[in-house]
Order: C-alpha cells, then sequence, then structure tokens
C-alpha cells in the first residue's frame, strides 16, 4: 500500500521522534551514569549533557503529540524550535571543521587552567604532566612522573582533541541537515 500525504509525513514524523525520545533518555542516562560511577568529574559537563537531554526529549515529545493529534499550533512550535537548533547546530558543526591547531590548543589551554581536579584526572588516566611544559621539581599524579619519562598532557590531549572535533563536526553536520528536512 502506497504511503502518501499527511499520513506518510505523520508516520515519518513519529518514527523520527520517537528515536530522538530514545537518542535523549540515552544522552541522560549514560550521563548520570558517568556522574554516578566517578567516571567524569565535572558536574558542569554532565549537567549541560542532561539539560540537552531533557531539552531534546521535550522538542520530541511536542513532535510526537503535534504529529499524533495532526495540532498544527504545536507543529509550528515544534519546527520554529528545529529551525533555531538548526542554526545554532549548524554554526556550532562548522566551527568544529574549521578549527586549527593553535586555536584548538588555545581553547585547550583554557579549559585545562579552568579545573585543577580534571588536570589531575587527565594526569591520571593520560599519563602526562602538566599542559606545555614538564616540571619535574612540582608535583604530578601520573605514574610515568617518578621515572621523569612524562610527555606533556597538550599533545596527548591534541591529538584526541583534534579527532574528536572532526567526528563531532561532521555528525552534527549531519544531523543539523536531518532537522533541516523537518522544517521544510
Amino acid at each position: 500500500m502506497a504511503c502518501g500525504g499527511f499520513v506518510c509525513s505523520k508516520t515519518s514524523l513519529c518514527i523520527l521522534n520517537l528515536i530522538y525520545v530514545l537518542v535523549s533518555l540515552l544522552m541522560i542516562g549514560v550521563a548520570a551514569w558517568g556522574k554516578w560511577f566517578g567516571l567524569v568529574s565535572s558536574f558542569r559537563v554532565m549537567a549541560a549533557v542532561i539539560a540537552v537531554g531533557f531539552f531534546l526529549f521535550l522538542v520530541a515529545i511536542i513532535g510526537l503529540c503535534g504529529a499524533v493529534k495532526h495540532h498544527q499550533v504545536l507543529l509550528f512550535f515544534y519546527m520554529f524550535i528545529l529551525l533555531l537548533v538548526f542554526i545554532v547546530q549548524f554554526s556550532v558543526s562548522c566551527a568544529c571543521l574549521a578549527i586549527n591547531k593553535e586555536q584548538q590548543n588555545l581553547l585547550l589551554e583554557i579549559g585545562w587552567n579552568k579545573s585543577e581536579s580534571m588536570q589531575n584526572d587527565l594526569e591520571t588516566s593520560l599519563n602526562c604532566c602538566h599542559f606545555s611544559h614538564v616540571d619535574y621539581n612540582g608535583t604530578c599524579d601520573a605514574s610515568c612522573f617518578k621515572d621523569q619519562t612524562c610527555k606533556t598532557c597538550s599533545v596527548i590531549i591534541q591529538a584526541y582533541a583534534d579527532d574528536a572535533l572532526q567526528f563531532v563536526g561532521g555528525l552534527s553536520l549531519f544531523f543539523s541537515f536531518t532537522e533541516n528536512t523537518q522544517t521544510n
């Protein structure tokens, strides 16, 4: 049987919003799990991920209710919210893909200087000391510090950051266009 008109749009919109509901619940669950088990020490990062997951959940519920009930006002606000999300997400994805090594290093150093507990966590987990130069007269939580064979954390983090920015930028660009196709 052919799918045409509003029935096909309704079905595809419901399926897409159910996927968004699952993704939002996954984001909230993984963030809460990571904080609960102490995998991430930054409360702000976890709170931001949970807030984004909750926002995505609310937007998906608005879209789902609007599609199921044929409610034009809900669908209008759903499309308007998705347009705003598209603009922000497209801008962030372009910034992730366009950032160069010097800008990455500057942003990483600013982030490094924000939290001492994060520095200790990174030094322990990445087995590196300090950000731009290793000072063996100071203190460091890494196991390589005793042997005095540590690399700087900026070198290790930079390798991860470059790959992560390319991946997140590309994925965000892809999903920004899936959101854009819903608004048209």
